[in-house]
């Protein structure tokens, strides 16, 4: 048995330690919001669960006040689309007959395909440098959690130096950015811009001050994440005269899982089967 004097100098050496160990495994433990956000990064660049699936959704836009709805088919190529209403309202037969007829003459038409796959690789690369570009831009500060989303706040860095005009539209914007915790992925950027933006000092055009953009991503099933929402609101002028308004919404929905080894012309083949028994409807 200890004496009392002895028990008393054990306790405060053990809590000592287990203080000790408690500091030092949250020194390792935690991370800085720059360190959180490249992690992020890096696994939105190298999303191999993603890339395992391939879907078929249903896509509701609004652009400058119109809105439609299209069935959307991914592929390794790109997606393809068929046009299915327009304000709410189905196609006539005489636009679903138009519409079946463009997709049959893309099937057939490898020369549009290719097309397809490059504007596909071309859209793919210029997210991923939106994406690498991140750290580098802003300054980020913690802001909260909600449920299993962690909550950073960004602003502009001062010693970012932009070297394209997206680049530059980044330098002038703030706001916050939601990842997941649990597995470190991208679910909600967005951004407002601080500043008017003027190009060439307001010569090639200017975007104004208050304007935004939103992404929103969701895991539609285990480690594989799809953007569930698009949005834009911007305004400006181009060229001196022309004025610019990018008001656009995107609504992702309604997943489905469509085979991985699907190409455009099965997609096609996939849309025109759909497009059929809507049109028999």
């Amino acid at each position: 048995m200890f004496a009392p004097r002895s028990r008393l100098i054990l306790s405060v050496v053990l809590l000592h330690s287990f203080l000790g160990r408690s500091v030092e495994s949250q020194v390792k433990t935690t991370i800085s919001p720059l360190e959180l956000v490249e992690t992020v990064i890096h696994n939105e660049l190298n999303r191999a669960g993603d890339r395992e699936g391939r879907w078929k959704y249903l896509l509701n836009k609004q652009v400058e006040g119109k809105q439609e709805t299209r069935e959307v088919v991914e592929t390794g190529s790109g997606s393809l689309d068929r046009l299915i209403a327009l304000a709410t309202k189905p196609l006539s037969v005489a636009e679903q007959h138009e519409e079946m007829q463009q997709i049959l003459l893309l099937s057939h038409d490898r020369a549009e395909q290719q097309k397809l796959e490059q504007a596909h690789q071309k859209n793919e690369e210029q997210y991923n440098a939106f994406l690498r570009i991140i750290p580098q831009a802003f300054l980020f500060e913690h802001a909260g959690k909600s449920g299993h989303l962690v909550k950073l706040s960004f602003k502009p860095s001062p010693s970012f130096q932009p070297s394209s005009r997206v680049e530059r539209v980044l330098q002038e914007m703030a706001g916050e950015i939601w990842v997941d915790a649990a597995q470190n992925r991208l679910a909600r950027i967005h951004g407002v811009l601080v500043n008017d933006i003027r190009f060439a000092g307001g010569f090639l055009g200017r975007l104004e001050k208050g304007g935004e953009f939103t992404l929103e991503r969701t895991e539609i099933a285990p480690d594989q994440w799809e953007v569930t929402q698009i949005a834009v609101n911007m305004r400006g002028k181009a060229v001196l005269v022309k004025n610019i308004s990018v008001q656009q919404n995107e609504l992702h929905s309604d997943f489905q899982r469509v085979s991985n080894d699907l190409n455009l012309s099965d997609a096609a083949g996939l849309l025109l089967k759909h497009g059929l028994v809507a049109a028999l409807q």
